[in-house]
């Protein structure tokens, strides 16, 4: 299933289904692969709007909780309080590994190797998914 995202291109600020940025990306893969509730698409972030992209982060974590790598949770790059990008947590090959874009195209990489070339890594899961299981 990850497949037909891989083969993606990138455009900043598309949601899909034919192009995805990171945002467009992480969200239609943890709705379409997981079956989670969509993401707000967050129009006014991008790849150079870091000021929009941190306050987006910050009122999305409200609904989230930090977490270790696990398939469906959502990578965020930081560098000190800025969000930088984003990507989701997807098992293949046996293997957690991060699937996120950018303008060369989508990528896929061990969490170990997504988290070597960034300057901090966040894992979060959506807490809302959680109250839902629980009921």
């Amino acid at each position: 299933m990850i497949d037909k995202f891989m083969r993606a291109p990138y455009r900043e600020g598309a949601r899909g289904p034919i192009a995805f940025d990171c945002w467009g990306l992480c969200i239609a893969v943890r709705h379409k692969v997981f079956g989670l509730p969509l993401l707000p698409s967050l129009g006014a972030v991008g790849k150079n709007k870091l000021k929009a992209n941190t306050t987006a982060y910050h009122d999305l974590r409200q609904g989230m909780e930090e977490c270790s790598p696990e398939p469906g949770a959502i990578a965020a790059v930081l560098r000190g309080a800025l969000c930088l990008h984003v990507g989701v947590v997807v098992e293949s090959e046996g293997r957690l590994k991060v699937l996120d874009t950018n303008p060369g195209g989508a990528c896929l990489r061990t969490t170990g190797e997504f988290e070597a070339a960034n300057p901090k890594v966040v894992y979060y899961r959506d807490r809302r998914v959680l109250s839902e299981q629980a009921v």
